[in-house]
């Protein structure tokens, strides 16, 4: 028993001098070697993220919708349902699904696109959605799309005949609710704009020849809580500044970026701003988008706009994929020390426009880029204005008051019974 206990003892002595030995010979090769770089380990977050790809595919989400008219609120439920998952899929509801369903819509199914393929949360489109989720079209999400949830808002859905458009989402258990965005809707902007033609004078009641005269008579400032008012920019919406960094890029340019920077009112966000926008940023590295204040606006278009104020506008530029930062209330004029504090490449400006007559006046805003040889004109690519939104509903004010007189009720009785709903 000592006689080997002894022995065991003689080898792990052994054991540890020829270990020792070793150790030191490596440290010795490792002086004489050099440093040697040790390759850094990933962030933490990376390594999350390589995990999951491994675990598991990307989560699929769906939401539809019309996206008449889009604005923040759109957006904002689009981000939302984003952070539901990995990638967002969209569906953009047709014409005539939704004439059936709502009434005429205010722009047709390709602008509608354009709109929300530019959304910065948005993964892919499908065109044609129908209005309500059919047992077929629910399977097609699920087996051909991939789809794992399918989104919608806290406010409900009803088809014509009182039906639920989500209820086989829900009895599917694949139905995921967000929380509907406060003070904004589709309903609620073409509301401002029909206030203004129910104001019309009788002298210019058969007369559409002026855009001007037939919107300005509404243009009273007078705020009336319960939407009925004569204000053309009566708005319900509260800004706050999460809701600003939400929207965000939360990035700057990069030292040597070719800045490029283009403003205007940016009013009723369309497919005629997105498509500028498109084109300016591939002019460059970053886009800094400069967005006039209310009061400018007012001043160089007349005091019936803008229709959306300046909060409003400003979130709805922000979520689209082309811009990376906005100076909210933007001066009319880009002064020497604008162009120099926000180091400014290239200052351009778009062929359609509301009013054009300023580059003929003494006072061009561009004047200070035009003389450095950093202004430069693009054309548009569609021929689309906020007018042209306004005269699509002048036109056609009836079956859009009609719309909003049905819509007005079930918004009503939303605001009335809804309870507090967790969600950003």
């Amino acid at each position: 028993m000592e006689a080997g206990a002894g022995s065991s003892s003689a080898k792990l002595v052994a054991a540890c001098v020829i270990g020792g030995i070793v150790l030191g010979a490596s440290v010795v090769a490792l002086h004489l070697a050099g440093p040697v770089a040790i390759p850094a380990l990933p962030p933490v977050d990376a390594l999350r993220r390589r995990f999951r790809r491994g675990r598991r595919r990307p989560v699929r989400v769906y939401m539809d919708g019309c996206f008449d008219m889009m604005h923040y609120g759109h957006c904002n439920a689009l981000r939302q349902a984003h952070a539901l998952g990995d990638e967002l899929i969209v569906g953009v509801v047709s014409d005539d699904e939704i004439t059936a369903n709502k009434g005429p819509p205010v722009t047709p199914l390709h602008e509608r696109l354009i709109m929300v393929r530019a959304v910065k949360w948005v993964h892919d489109v499908i065109p044609d959605a129908p209005y309500a989720i059919t047992e077929d079209f629910m399977n097609k999400l699920f087996n051909e799309y991939n789809i794992d949830y399918i989104i919608h808002g806290d406010d409900p859905c009803l088809l014509p005949d009182g039906t639920d458009a989500y209820a086989l989402a829900k009895k599917a258990g694949r139905y995921k609710q967000i929380k509907r965005t406060e003070g904004v809707s589709t309903t609620d902007i073409v509301g401002r704009m029909l206030l203004c033609v129910r104001e019309r004078s009788a002298s210019d009641s058969h007369n559409h020849s002026s855009l001007q005269r037939q919107f300005s008579h509404g243009h009273s400032q007078k705020i009336d809580d319960s939407g009925s008012g004569s204000g053309t920019r009566i708005s319900h919406f509260l800004p706050t500044s999460r809701r600003i960094v939400q929207f965000s890029n939360s990035r700057g340019p990069g030292p040597d970026s070719r800045i490029v920077y283009i403003d205007g009112a940016f009013d009723l966000f369309h497919a005629g701003h997105v498509e500028i926008l498109r084109l300016a940023r591939e002019l460059g590295d970053f886009l800094l988008v400069g967005i006039h204040t209310d009061q400018t606006i007012s001043s160089t278009r007349g005091p019936h706009r803008p229709i959306m104020n300046l909060h409003e506008r400003s979130l709805s530029v922000l979520a689209c994929r082309y811009v990376d930062e906005v100076i909210i209330g933007a001066p009319w004029d880009v002064s020497k020390d604008m162009i120099t504090t926000f180091n400014i490449s290239l200052v351009v400006h778009g062929t359609i426009a509301e009013n054009m007559d300023f580059m003929k006046d003494d006072l061009n805003p561009y004047a200070v880029p035009r003389a450095m040889g950093i202004y430069r004109r693009l054309e548009s690519p569609l021929d689309i204005t906020t007018s042209t939104i306004i005269r699509r509903i002048v036109a056609n004010h009836e079956a859009y008051q009609k719309r909003n007189e049905k819509k007005e009720a079930s918004e009503k009785k939303y605001y009335d019974s809804k309870s507090f709903v967790n969600g950003e």
